[in-house]
């Protein structure tokens, strides 16, 4: 990077169709970004190319046309909905003399305005550094205040060179405390394997609902607003379950087209909620025009983080937005539940989408009935934590009869481990399983 004028929030866009055509919803959706971060719109240049040019992506005559309009609009900033490398980068700040920023550049922006927590900050920066890295041509002397500036620049060192040195020292501080952080979240997971608590993950493109989803489920109070990329950090929240044991729930960062790969890689400890779930809740937001294209870049994505194998059922939210709103639940051929229409606006259809939670996770659970004495009062904590309580009397001789729903073989693990034995009732049951 070239030493870069102040700039202010006056944007200038561009957007360029390669080898096809634009569309209004990507148009809505790269302005939607522009507007996450910040910016104040002035102009939009849009054209159409075979491919991209090789040395300013949109060719001579579209930048002389930019320059232009640049002046006209008196824009301090040139945003493209595109990625560019950075020899394109750097042209065209030369030729325009004002900073340009790209898509990946601008959804860091978008990142970087909305993380709240310790965690998602140092992603954020993480992911804003690798993707800076490319690009250093000079700049970055601020980074010599972190070591003393004078005396840390070795013999015949150009400032380039101490510009990535520090950089890359930067680097592998970040990942060193993300790498402790992602240990605490690893140590919370085993916890919960140990517990036997199954996790659910929100994924879905962004802006499909998936907080408001949250919301409606759980009551949390997670930030939700009709913007791109309104939730950053991730949230977890137990969710109890009729007839059925209950599960944790983790609302996590929305997707988008063309998510920059440095976000995917810094990403990984919040991902990683995602890539240990038990099942995945696909929310699309079925009003938009745009959905079957959602639900492959959100595909891609979860590719490349290695889950698009894992169980999944689409949620279609948003329909109070139809002309057809009536919520209702679709099966497969072998009466699996694959998609639930509901709006996490108004509420209509959340009985089907908790129906169908209990319906994957009840399994193999059967009604208990059992006595306990007064000093098994750490078995009923237990049997609180872990089972459905359906009903619970306090005997007259002290000590609690319980019916619970729970998984037999699941108990009898835990009553033989306090030297007891799985009532008769289950034991067959439990026995079967077994075989």
């Amino acid at each position: 990077m070239f030493e870069r004028p102040d700039a202010g929030e006056r944007a200038l866009l561009v957007q360029m169709a390669i080898g096809g055509r634009l569309d209004s919803e990507a148009r809505t959706e790269f302005q939607q970004l522009v507007e996450a971060a910040g910016a104040l719109e002035v102009g939009l240049v849009s054209g159409t190319r075979d491919a991209p040019d090789p040395r300013l992506f949109i060719g001579k005559g579209k930048a002389v046309e930019l320059k232009e309009q640049v002046a006209a609009s008196n824009a301090e900033l040139v945003i493209f909905d595109h990625a560019l490398s950075p020899a394109q980068e750097r042209n065209l700040e030369q030729q325009l003399a004002c900073r340009v920023v790209d898509r990946n550049g601008l959804i860091l922006d978008i990142f970087a305005r909305r993380a709240r927590s310790f965690e998602g900050q140092l992603q954020v920066e993480l992911a804003q550094l690798r993707h800076l890295s490319t690009r250093l041509v000079r700049g970055w002397t601020h980074l010599e205040r972190q070591k003393g500036g004078i005396g840390l620049r070795g013999p015949g060192e150009t400032q380039l060179e101490t510009d990535r040195r520090l950089l890359g020292k930067r680097i592998v501080t970040l990942n060193k405390r993300l790498e402790r952080i992602e240990t605490q979240r690893a140590q919370g997971r085993q916890a919960r394997d140990r517990a036997e608590i199954a996790t659910v993950s929100l994924v879905g493109y962004t802006n499909a609902g998936k907080s408001t989803l949250f919301n409606r489920l759980t009551a949390a109070g997670v930030f939700q607003a009709d913007q791109l990329f309104a939730t950053l950090d991730p949230t977890l929240r137990r969710l109890e379950l009729p007839q059925a044991p209950a599960v944790v729930l983790a609302d996590t960062v929305g997707f988008v087209s063309q998510l920059p790969h440095e976000l995917v890689a810094a990403f990984r400890a919040t991902l990683q909620e995602t890539r240990s779930a038990a099942l995945l809740l696909h929310v699309i937001d079925a009003a938009s025009s745009e959905r079957e294209r959602h639900e492959r870049d959100v595909k891609q994505v979860l590719a490349e983080i290695g889950v698009e194998e894992m169980p999944c059922l689409r949620v279609m939210n948003k329909i109070d937005q139809l002309d057809d709103s009536t919520p209702r639940v679709d099966r497969d051929a072998s009466g699996q539940i694959t998609t639930v229409w509901l709006s996490a606006h108004n509420g209509a259809g959340m009985e089907g989408l908790i129906d169908a939670l209990a319906e994957r996770f009840r399994g193999g659970i059967e009604n208990c009935q059992l006595e306990l004495s007064p000093a098994e009062g750490a078995l009923r904590a237990w049997l609180y934590r872990h089972a459905k309580i359906l009903d619970e009397q306090a005997r007259d001789a002290g000590g609690w009869r319980m019916e619970v729903l729970i998984d037999p073989e699941r108990l009898r693990r835990e009553l033989k481990r306090r030297g007891r034995t799985l009532p008769a009732t289950l034991a067959a049951t439990a026995t079967a399983d077994e075989d």
